[in-house]
């Protein structure tokens, strides 16, 4: 058997998630459908995390077990030509027998795109959360500076508890402008369900004033997801890369 890791991209749009759910259009099971058709064998994708319906992701990184002796050349081919638009495998490579594309990450990075011009940007509509008032990035990277570091992030974990602890380590967290939009990315040694959406929810209300960035680390220390701000849109939401 061969463990193959994967590094792919998706348009996260017309999918109900990563994972496999009856009835529903998933990117786990396209991709698995797509393996199986070049393979003949049915394989389980190991993904590194679950990204939600409407999340897209530049690099997520997936492993599965194979028996196929096909190069990786022609496995990065043969799948790419079974996959539909809004999919693509960017790399393939074999990897150590034990390697667990979930287990072994070290840490994940997000980025999550405002666009606060004027009007909608049509051609941005599924791919940015646009907002109607102009974005104080500063305010914004000043209460950003709070999360850095090993905290409690329960105030940003949608239907507390979902994990053995909500403690996580965020290690970088910028924010810049990029003329009509404004570019949040973070990267921590792991995310709680829905944490960089209610963190991007929570820097929008400082962004437009509604909060001061004082009121970031109140809400941190309350330890309640009712103090933070709204779950972002997904559409805005990118896994960029995971790092092992």
């Amino acid at each position: 058997m061969r463990n193959v890791k994967l590094v792919i991209s998706y348009d996260g749009t017309d999918f109900s998630g990563w994972q496999t759910q009856p009835g529903k259009r998933t990117v786990q099971e396209t991709l698995e459908q797509a393996i199986a058709s070049v393979t003949g064998e049915k394989v389980v994708c190991n993904a590194s995390g679950r990204t939600d319906a409407g999340v897209h992701a530049i690099g997520q990184v997936v492993n599965f077990h194979t028996r196929s002796a096909l190069p990786t050349t022609t496995l990065l081919r043969a799948l790419n030509a079974r996959l539909p638009e809004d999919i693509v495998v960017r790399h393939v490579a074999d990897v150590a027998e034990d390697f667990d594309a979930c287990r072994h990450a070290r840490s994940k990075r997000y980025r999550y795109i405002f666009h606060d011009g004027p009007l909608r940007d049509v051609f941005f509509r599924r791919y940015a959360w646009h907002v109607w008032c102009r974005l104080d990035v500063g305010a914004m990277q000043q209460g950003a500076q709070v999360l850095l570091g090993t905290h409690d992030f329960r105030s940003f974990e949608t239907d507390w508890p979902n994990r053995v602890s909500s403690v996580r380590t965020i290690t970088d967290l910028v924010l810049t402008r990029r003329g009509d939009t404004v570019w949040l990315e973070l990267e921590a040694d792991g995310f709680l369900y829905n944490m960089a959406r209610a963190i991007a929810g929570t820097l929008f209300q400082v962004g437009r004033g509604y909060w001061p960035a004082e009121e970031v680390p109140r809400i941190v220390a309350a330890r309640d997801r009712r103090r933070a701000g709204p779950t972002a849109p997904a559409r805005g939401l990118y896994l960029l890369c995971v790092r092992y």
